[in-house]
C-alpha cells in the first residue's frame, strides 16, 4: 500500500484521474483524502463524491461478478473444500431471495464483511437489478459520510485511518462472537 502522504500528494498532483483507480482500491480513506483536498479548493466536492460512488459500486459490481462467475471456475474439489455444495448454494439463494437487499446494506455497512456478503450476493445469483439497487442505498449514504468527514476533518486523514481500521476490527470482532454465541447455542438445543 502507498503511504497516506503520497497518496495524497498524488490525488492532489493528478486530480480526479488518480481518485478513481485509487478510490476502487483503497476506499474510504482515499474518499475523506479527497474531499479535504476540495475543502482546499483543489477539487469540486460534488466530483469527489460522483467519482467515489462509481468506483465504489465497480468495485462491489467485480465482487458480485467473481461470485456468480468464478465459483464455476472453481475446482469441484475447492468447493467441496470450501463447504460450497449444491444444498449449501440452494440455502444461499434462498437466503438472498428473502433478505438479499438487507443482507447487503448490513455487509455495506460493517466493512469488515463487505467483500464476503458481495461474493455470496454473486453466487447467490442476486438479480441484478435487485444487487444494484440495494448497492446504491447502501453506497450513497456511506460515501457521502466519508466525503463529510473529509471536507470537515481530512487534515487528520492519518488518524481518521486508525479509526476507519480499529472501528472495523471492533465490527469483525462483534460479529465473529455473534457468530460463535449462536453456533454454541444451536449446538446446545441439538
Amino acid at each position: 500500500m502507498i503511504g497516506l502522504d503520497a497518496l495524497s500528494l498524488l490525488l492532489a498532483k493528478h486530480g480526479l484521474a488518480v481518485l478513481a483507480p485509487a478510490a476502487l482500491i483503497e476506499g474510504p480513506i482515499v474518499t475523506v483524502i479527497a474531499a479535504w483536498l476540495a475543502s482546499r479548493g483543489l477539487f469540486d466536492v460534488w466530483s469527489v463524491a460522483a467519482v467515489v460512488i462509481a468506483a465504489d459500486l465497480l468495485g462491489d459490481f467485480a465482487f458480485y461478478a467473481l461470485g456468480r462467475g468464478g465459483l464455476a471456475r472453481l475446482p469441484l474439489r475447492w468447493r467441496t473444500r470450501l463447504g460450497l455444495n449444491a444444498d449449501r448454494l440452494a440455502r444461499l439463494a434462498g437466503h438472498f431471495e428473502v433478505k438479499g437487499g438487507r443482507t447487503l446494506l448490513l455487509g455495506k455497512l460493517t466493512h469488515s464483511f463487505g467483500f464476503a456478503v458481495l461474493v455470496a450476493a454473486g453466487a447467490a445469483r442476486m438479480p441484478l437489478l435487485t444487487f444494484f439497487w440495494f448497492n446504491l442505498l447502501g453506497t450513497v449514504p456511506k460515501s457521502l459520510a466519508f466525503v463529510g468527514i473529509g471536507y470537515g476533518f481530512g487534515a487528520a486523514y492519518a488518524r481518521i485511518d486508525d479509526w476507519i481500521a480499529r472501528a472495523s476490527l471492533a465490527v469483525l470482532a462483534v460479529a465473529l462472537l455473534a457468530g460463535v454465541t449462536w453456533l454454541i447455542t444451536r449446538g446446545a438445543r441439538r
